[in-house]
């Protein structure tokens, strides 16, 4: 390949670099703590965190920036033993003001706030983890909001013990398909079929969260196992936090770019491998469907049609 051919390669790529978000050397450049702050403590030069939930409080943190589409990874360990009632999530969501840049012909370009958090246009993506009690499986539910409507949960009981290391948690988001992955592996898949009328994340930018929380009213057993006070406090560990997307405020025409890496043809849906291990799943983890849920919806979502 000549010089000529290499260049047309680069500088494409590099001006494709500084659309997208970069992986953090530290938690604090991509992060904010934004809850409890005491319960929040940084390890191994900020490189990775405790969270902690005990009976004063429980602690969060979110992402500085927002993104429109990309993919979101964390590796995470968590809680050890008896965690029945805790709930530990990991989610990207519109946030309550989002900042914009508009055009107007006359005034130029202008700033402004879109509230985008109400129930009639909030996007979510969520990964929540459910505690147990000791020799149970962790259940890992997801849960999908689009324009508004959630109530799309699925739940998975976990093949390994998540607290024993770390595993890999990610969210890929493109104009394609929403895939919720566990180590490379797809637990959860959900379509863009807004041509069909099924609402899908599009418009909106969504911060990443995370928080640790005691929910024993619901998160065991439908809230008959309740939580152990006496075995708190409570840790869950994070690391290698990556966030590669189209960072807002940003470059007008990131999220609309068909060169960004995560809508590439191979990200356009499952691979052979990749649909055999979400089969998988499905078949031998998966616990709870609200697509098979006739108690809820004695008629199923549209989306369950559609395929998810």
């Amino acid at each position: 390949m000549g010089h000529t051919a290499v260049l047309s390669v680069i500088v494409p790529f590099l001006a494709l670099v500084a659309f997208v978000g970069a992986r953090p050397a530290t938690f604090l450049q991509d992060f904010r703590i934004t809850w409890a702050d005491t319960h929040i403590k940084q390890l191994q030069g900020g490189t990775a965190i405790q969270l902690k939930l005990d009976p004063s409080s429980g602690c969060g943190f979110a992402s500085n920036k927002q993104y429109h589409y990309g993919r979101v990874s964390m590796k995470i360990k968590l809680i050890p033993g008896d965690s029945a009632g805790t709930v530990t999530a990991f989610y990207v969501r519109s946030s309550y003001s989002i900042p914009i840049t508009f055009s107007h012909a006359t005034a130029g370009i202008s700033f402004g706030y879109l509230n985008s958090d109400t129930d009639t246009v909030r996007d979510e993506l969520d990964f929540e983890f459910l505690g147990n009690r000791s020799g149970q499986p962790y259940t890992v539910q997801t849960n999908v909001y689009a324009h508004g409507k959630g109530d799309r949960e699925q739940r998975v009981n976990l093949w390994f013990d998540p607290a024993a290391d770390y595993h890999t948690y990610t969210i890929l988001w493109n104009h394609y398909h929403v895939v919720f992955s566990v180590d490379n592996v797809p637990v959860r898949v959900y379509k863009n079929n807004e041509r069909r009328g099924i609402p899908y994340p599009t418009l909106q930018p969504m911060g990443v969260y995370s928080t640790l929380w005691e929910a024993d009213d619901w998160a065991t057993r439908g809230g008959l196992e309740k939580i152990d006070w006496g075995k708190a406090p409570f840790y869950a560990y994070y690391k290698d936090f990556d966030i590669e997307g189209c960072a807002v405020p940003g470059p007008a025409n990131c999220a609309s770019n068909p060169n960004n890496w995560w809508e590439a043809p191979a990200y356009r849906q499952l691979s052979p491998e990749q649909a055999r291990l979400y089969r998988w799943v499905r078949t031998n983890h998966m616990i709870y469907d609200y697509c098979t849920d006739k108690s809820r919806y004695p008629v199923p979502p549209p989306e369950c049609w559609a395929g998810i």
